[in-house]
């Protein structure tokens, strides 16, 4: 494998939790109104420091888009999905955008946001015993 070369953002940054990876900027969120799997998302307009896995067409709450998941350069970590094409045109906004997941982000601040105890109860709720 050969040499790694990660760009360093200036500003308040979003980073991989699990290497401090630099991924994203503040002032680069177009929407915190996103929700994944795990809770909060963010679009943001552009990332740096991650791969990108392979398209596939996934049915979202929004429709159906061709998606692909991004990957932390550094550490391989999943930390969201990046749109490739949106087939409802009043989606075509997120092309080219990528959604990071907020609990596999340490925030500006070095915080981590969580799963809430609300949600796990939530989500517990409606597993079958």
């Amino acid at each position: 494998m050969g040499r790694l070369f990660l760009v360093t953002l200036e500003g308040k940054i979003y980073s991989c939790k699990h290497c401090k990876t630099h991924l994203a900027l503040c002032d680069d969120i177009v929407s915190k109104s996103f929700r994944c799997r795990h809770g909060k998302a963010y679009l943001f307009s552009k990332v740096a420091n991650v791969t990108v896995g392979v398209k596939e067409d996934r049915m979202m709450m929004t429709g159906l888009h061709t998606v692909a998941d991004i990957f932390c350069v550094k550490c391989g970590s999943i930390v969201g999905w990046t749109y490739e094409t949106a087939h409802e045109k009043n989606q075509k906004y997120k092309e080219g955008k990528s959604v990071l997941e907020r609990f596999k982000l340490s925030g500006p601040d070095g915080s981590s946001y969580w799963v809430s105890h609300e949600t796990q109860i939530i989500q517990s709720e409606h597993e079958e015993v």
